[in-house]
């Protein structure tokens, strides 16, 4: 990897693969497809993308997705429960697509694997028309380890390699990689085989990473015109959810300083934990949750910036919401809200078959089949539980056809798709106790729920069934040799689903929640024990981009974009109650425009862009994975190879993300009260830690109703040097702002400067390297799950860490 390579520039033979040393191939100099489909460089494409190498990712010790902040613009996370499922995009939860089709949502249910993958696309904004309904904010497109050479052949011989990895808090894995080309007789085929094992603690308490990776991936030629790619990648992760601190205060933040104190007892029977029951007979049947009543504010719902709420009412009406014994201590970031019983258990189970035939003449037809299914299980004891068990089939024909005249170059593609999604998913949300739990103590019976996942009853919501999404898509590329270039698409989408509320295993204390009790819950649903509803319905998404290729290297473009989807929440599920009422699918559009450039024998890329996406209808929206969201932003980009030694990578984002539900509305009309909200007012929080008191969040200020925890501006930077030795250095950096992390504005999470440094020596088959994590071991904070909870709860990040690999290849 740091040896260093002669060629100095692309080449333009066919087939013959690019390079471009120093670079780590971080240049987009390549054809990807993984925007539009059409074989385009990055620099060609009129979107805002970039691209993550292997090389890259190696380089820099990238192991999760909080590590591409520094490598691409547009990019920062919130943290969802310590989880890095998927990567937010321009201020949103983007998606996870699999070589090009979109896998199921993946907000935290595990972790995204980074090891296995030959290169990551981050693409800004919706996706193509081609590629199916998405999401507003974009995606990131995982390209698996191929089983042939990147210019397209097979392999001359085997190749693999072997690596183990150590680093802080008996962090271990052990990865391996063969490659190379097989024979079955006298057929030819090329194979790739990934395997990954971890076994890793934490900086954390009772945090922990026991996961199996395996991946594989074959190609073959049936005949001259016919090849066959397929494979597979199974992912079973045991570990646990991180939400991070409670009983957060601004003293908590910026000194460390947290209250203690014992939540009262409220285990009537014994059994060391709290039961929904239990919990709804405290403070004399007012109950731990939904706050409000006529001794204290006007019920069922007040804002306490504006209620009448006061220390002595709460001591009188409300004692069980209080700690007793209250005091403060200086709080260690290991200490989170992690049980020692918790746990989170994932099996993803990924495959795929393509069937690809060129007829000649620029003329091809590729089928694809396509499998994800995940069996989740999760449990936190102060009250959150859920399991999922849903899969996605898809198939989608491709016909791609070009055409060369004397005007210029022109391609189309017109594909049909079935995609059939099955889901069965519940959680239990109703009765989350975050500040009962004091961190510098563990968990007691006084704090540990009992779950549903443990008594199969309660769920806040236990959804079932199946959706269909039979669409056509079209694509034309229009490349007129003057310098025009013109991409425009269509797609119809026939949607069908069946959703079953499983009545007999909620709460129905809260239905009000999830399942009101109108037309759609009668009293005889209730009596039987489930509702199922059905709705059919077409939807239309469409793109039209263009650019123009001037003098100097700088080409200018323009995107108008409108893309559908449908409304899922954590566990693939559709809400019966969005389907009742007609709101489960919504759309969004976009407006970008850019300017890109390459330079200096394609040594040199810069691109900059400026856009808005709004989702067009912002009175329904799923809190975890699919915010109504209206974002606003700039994106410069520049990565420079500067000679075969250093290259060298800038980015910097503006973001202003609102939600549109909350801004249209006047506020949130369910939210979690922190203790900023109390204090705001006079009141003493440790009255309330052992509660949960929720209800109206009012926006006195525009400026609230924007999406907490995204900084409004973030700047990155990365380096790298090669000797001619073999030795390499890397640095890697970014900027993050202050940024509020409720909407309320109550609590403000400082601003910090996390830099990672690395070294490695490498040989023609070894490989010695050592990466330094926050290297200035700053003290910083992520937001978590900012729709609902806000400064309930907020996770501390880890000190400086090391990590440590060798890995010999043969």
């Amino acid at each position: 990897m740091t040896a260093p390579a002669a060629a100095q520039s692309a080449s333009d033979t066919p087939g013959e693969e690019i390079v471009i040393s120093g670079s780590l191939n971080a240049l987009p100099i390549k054809d990807v497809g993984s925007v539009f489909g059409f074989d385009k460089t990055l620099v060609e494409t009129p979107r805002s993308a970039s691209t993550v190498s292997k090389e890259q990712l190696e380089r820099f010790g990238v192991t999760s997705i909080y590590d591409l902040v520094a490598q691409a613009p547009g990019t920062f996370t919130n943290s969802f429960f310590g989880v890095g499922g998927s990567l937010d995009i321009r201020g949103t939860p983007g998606e996870v697509y699999f070589r090009g089709i979109r896998r199921l949502d993946n907000p935290g249910n595990y972790p995204t694997p980074i090891g296995a993958a030959d290169r990551i696309d981050i693409v800004r904004g919706p996706a193509s028309p081609l590629m199916g309904p998405a999401k507003t904010g974009g995606y990131i497109n995982f390209v698996p380890k191929s089983a042939r050479a990147s210019n397209g052949t097979y392999l001359a011989e085997p190749k693999a390699e072997l690596s183990y990895t150590r680093s802080s808090w008996n962090g271990n894995v052990l990865s391996g990689n063969v490659v190379g080309p097989g024979k079955i007789g006298d057929h030819e085929f090329g194979y790739s085989l990934y395997g990954e094992l971890t076994d890793s603690g934490s900086y954390y308490d009772n945090i922990f990473t026991h996961q199996t990776l395996l991946q594989a991936s074959f190609d073959t030629d049936i005949t001259n015109s016919l090849r066959v790619e397929f494979g597979g990648m199974y992912d079973n992760f045991r570990g646990t959810q991180n939400g991070g601190w409670n009983r957060v205060t601004q003293d908590l933040i910026d000194n460390g300083t947290y209250i203690t104190g014992t939540a009262r007892p409220l285990d009537r029977n014994g059994d060391g934990k709290i039961s929904q029951a239990e919990a709804q007979a405290a403070n004399g049947g007012l109950g731990l949750g939904t706050f409000g009543s006529a001794f204290c504010t006007t019920p069922p719902f007040a804002n306490p910036f504006v209620s009448g709420i006061t220390n002595a009412c709460l001591r009188t009406v409300y004692p069980d919401s209080g700690l007793t014994n209250v005091g403060t201590a200086k709080l260690s970031r290991r200490k989170t809200l992690t049980g020692d019983d918790d746990f989170l258990d994932n099996i993803a189970t990924t495959a795929y078959a393509d069937i690809i035939w060129d007829g000649g003449n620029d003329l091809e037809i590729k089928n694809q089949s396509f499998y994800d299914g995940t069996k989740n299980d999760n449990e936190n004891a102060y009250g959150f539980s859920q399991f999922a068990r849903s899969y996605v089939v898809e198939n989608k024909t491709t016909l791609s056809k070009k055409f060369t005249t004397d005007l210029g170059k022109f391609s189309i593609q017109a594909s049909p798709s079935v995609r059939y999604t099955r889901f069965n998913h519940a959680d239990d949300f109703g009765y989350e106790y975050f500040g009962r739990v004091d961190l510098t103590q563990g968990y007691t019976p006084n704090s540990t729920r009992l779950l549903s996942t443990q008594n199969g009853a309660g769920y806040s919501s236990d959804f079932k069934g199946h959706y269909w999404d039979t669409s056509f898509s079209t694509l034309a590329d229009l490349d007129f040799d003057f310098g025009l270039d013109i991409v425009l698409g269509g797609r119809y989408d026939r949607l069908a689903v069946t959703s079953t509320a499983v009545l007999s295993r909620m709460d129905a204390t809260a239905f009000s929640v999830n399942m009101p009790q109108t037309a759609l819950t009668t009293a005889a649903d209730i009596a039987r024990g489930y509702r199922t509803v059905q709705d059919e319905k077409g939807a239309w998404s469409w793109s039209a981009s263009a650019n123009y290729k001037l003098p100097l290297g700088l080409t200018p473009y323009g995107t108008i974009s409108k893309q559908s989807v449908i409304i899922t929440g954590q566990g693939a599920e559709v809400d019966p109650n969005n389907v009742y009422a007609d709101t489960w699918v919504t759309s969004s559009k976009l407006y970008e425009g850019g300017l890109k450039g390459s330079w200096l024998d394609n040594k040199l890329y810069a691109a900059v862009s400026v856009y808005k996406q709004t989702r067009t209808d912002y009175t329904v929206q799923s809190l975890t994975v699919n915010q109504a969201i209206r974002t606003t932003g700039i994106e410069g980009e520049v990565r420079w190879a500067v000679d075969r030694h250093l290259l060298v990578t800038g980015a910097y984002t503006h973001t202003k993300v609102v939600n549109l539900s909350f801004l249209n509305g006047g506020g949130a009309f369910f939210y979690y009260y922190g203790a900023g909200t109390f204090q705001s007012v006079g009141v003493d929080p440790s009255l309330i830690f052992g509660a949960a008191p929720n209800g109206l969040i009012a926006l006195t200020d525009k400026s609230m109703a924007e999406r907490p925890g995204i900084p409004r501006n973030l700047y990155s930077g990365t380096a790298s040097y090669s000797f001619d030795n073999g030795i390499a250095l890397t640095a890697s950096a970014s900027h993050v702002p202050e940024v509020w992390a409720d909407y309320p504005h109550t609590l403000r999470l400082p601003s910090y400067t996390l830099v990672d440094l690395g070294v490695s020596y490498g040989t023609d088959h070894w490989l010695f390297q050592l990466n330094v994590k926050n290297a200035l071991n700053e003290r910083y904070f992520r937001a978590n799950f900012v729709e609902l909870y806000g400064s309930q709860n907020v996770k501390p990040e880890v000190p400086r860490s090391f990590q440590a690999t060798v890995k010999y290849k043969f």
